[in-house]
């Protein structure tokens, strides 16, 4: 579905969330789920579907919001903002991919993807698609150069309508800049190389991104990218959104 106001997401979290600890629950990996979100003075009912359970933090699973086009981390169980978790009974309608070679090929790619805005005229966002998304197999994962945040949107469908493009692998363009400078107390980081070159992989690793600011963020990277493994999800401590970096270190 395409939407007038590219990139719609619910606002970040201004701090880390206060955490309440519960037992172990069932899986609620591929359902439907409902729940309140309560936040400073306000609540609104967020509906969505649970797309996967972060390995290396089992408590953080990753949510797409109906109406939302981004991916969120949170911590169902333990965020006290979450309330009134409910397990719905709706059962996801299986799709298949029309065009499974095509769905390969773009994997990995750098691309332009043009979206309406309200004023009329299309605007184009280069990005990079990064995979299948669980779960919703007919959907992709997929990342912006002005935007490091993790969408999803249906992009057979915008390719079909002109309005995905992929770009050239030999194209000087097509290597969008996605570089998170990073530093960790960790020794087992690797030391500062090329955007693109394979290294270990970081996931589990905690961070700290220094931003342009002079402030810090602390996070955990979350996943490594099959098709370009020199990118990783992170999750930080005080935001619900996953961001997409190509990792360095900083001395």
């Amino acid at each position: 579905m395409k939407k007038k106001n590219p990139h719609k997401k619910h606002k970040s979290s201004l701090g880390p969330p206060t955490k309440v600890l519960s037992q172990p629950r069932r899986n609620i990996v591929g359902c439907r789920i409902q729940h309140i979100w309560k936040d400073g003075g306000g609540h609104v009912v967020w509906k969505g579907t649970v797309l996967d359970q972060v390995p290396v933090n089992p408590s953080l699973y990753l949510i797409k919001y109906d109406g939302f086009d981004c991916v969120y981390g949170l911590e169902l169980h333990k965020d006290e903002r979450v309330q009134g978790l409910e397990v719905l009974p709706d059962r996801l309608t299986k799709s298949r991919l029309t065009d499974v070679s095509l769905a390969d090929t773009m994997i990995g790619k750098a691309v332009e993807h043009m979206f309406e805005t309200e004023e009329g005229p299309k605007e184009e966002w280069r990005g990079m698609v990064l995979a299948r998304a669980p779960i919703m197999t007919t959907w992709f994962y997929i990342t912006y150069e002005k935007d490091p945040v993790l969408y999803m949107y249906q992009l057979l469908d915008d390719y079909k309508e002109g309005d995905l493009r992929i770009m050239p692998d030999s194209s000087e363009s097509a290597h969008i800049r996605l570089t998170c400078r990073l530093a960790s107390a960790d020794d087992s980081v690797p030391a500062e190389r090329e955007p693109g070159e394979v290294v270990d992989s970081l996931v589990g690793k905690q961070v700290e991104y220094a931003k342009e600011d002079g402030g810090k963020r602390t996070g955990m990277v979350i996943h490594q990218v099959e098709a370009k493994p020199s990118v990783y999800f992170i999750k930080f401590d005080d935001d619900f959104l996953i961001y997409v970096y190509d990792l360095v270190k900083t001395s």
